[in-house]
């Protein structure tokens, strides 16, 4: 039909949750469409298809929110906890629409957290091509080397694959601790921490204070506030930009490949003529024909 749309982008554009969980919830079998359980891969008509999750009605949004948390240490980044954690739902009970967290920050990391009910929102944020800069401030013990700075600086092995590379820099330096602001440009779980880790740093403290040009302030822990229309228009236009960057990088990449393979290809061609192919005024075996005696 027409107006269908795929199940996990209906799912966020209704402010249930992100694509990603929407996902997540489908596969377990926690949404059914028009009483049958609903298969990754589904499309649903968002007017006439009755969508329900956990048994709960799918309603469209009314009225589209954006909000800066400042999440508390303690508090798990997610709207429901099967093991009766405390998580942000709770700090953001008494909005009227459902909002969700447009990604994470894990239990022991406080700081900046986005919530929204507007999947297209979401979806810039979050998506692996478009990733906006999130900045850190981080306390480290006991203290860190130019080495340890490098490694960080221009990107490290985790689990198999290279970190992308990250600005570091030294706010303050004391006895037994240092602190860090490290402005990531991709969203990798648990990145600095893992960074750290390898590199034999415990992380006393981590604090994200800003994503692009919207910083955290004043705002104190489980307090939230609306962003402005223009902090809304600046995030949606940093996601824009590192899109454009990402297909621009992804087409200088693919140029370079082709090029490296045309040489190649050229390469293999002139060592097959030099190693006796065939020529003019040449014999089979590549040597000059002796016209003599002939």
């Amino acid at each position: 039909m027409p107006n269908d749309v795929r199940l996990q982008k209906m799912l966020s554009d209704c402010g249930v949750t992100s694509r990603r969980k929407a996902e997540e919830l489908i596969a377990a079998g926690k949404v059914q469409v028009n009483g049958r359980t609903a298969q990754i891969g589904d499309k649903v008509d968002p007017v006439h298809d009755h969508v329900t999750v956990n048994g709960v009605l799918v309603e469209p949004v009314r009225e589209k929110i954006y909000l800066m948390l400042h999440k508390p240490r303690g508090f798990i980044t997610t709207m429901r906890d099967e093991m009766d954690r405390k998580c942000v739902a709770e700090l953001v009970s008494d909005i009227p629409e459902r909002v969700y967290p447009v990604g994470r920050l894990d239990r022991d990391s406080e700081g900046l957290l986005l919530m929204t009910n507007d999947g297209a929102f979401a979806n810039a944020m979050t998506h692996p091509s478009r990733h906006v800069p999130k900045v850190y401030r981080v306390t480290v013990r006991p203290g860190i080397t130019e080495d340890q700075l490098t490694q960080m600086s221009v990107g490290m092995v985790i689990d198999g694959k290279k970190t992308a590379p990250a600005g570091v820099k030294v706010l303050e330096q004391a006895p037994g601790r240092v602190v860090l602001e490290i402005v990531l440009h991709e969203g990798r779980n648990r990145q600095i921490r893992n960074m750290c880790e390898q590199l034999g740093l415990e992380v006393a403290r981590l604090k994200r204070i800003a994503i692009g040009s919207v910083r955290l302030g004043m705002l104190q822990p489980g307090q939230y506030r609306e962003l402005t229309k223009e902090e809304v228009r600046n995030l949606m236009a940093a996601s824009a930009k590192a899109d454009r960057r990402n297909r621009s990088e992804q087409a200088q990449a693919a140029a370079a490949k082709r090029s490296a393979a045309k040489r190649e290809g050229g390469n293999r061609r002139a060592d097959h003529s030099a190693n006796g192919r065939p020529g003019k005024g040449k014999g089979s075996a590549g040597r000059p024909f002796n016209r003599k005696g002939r």
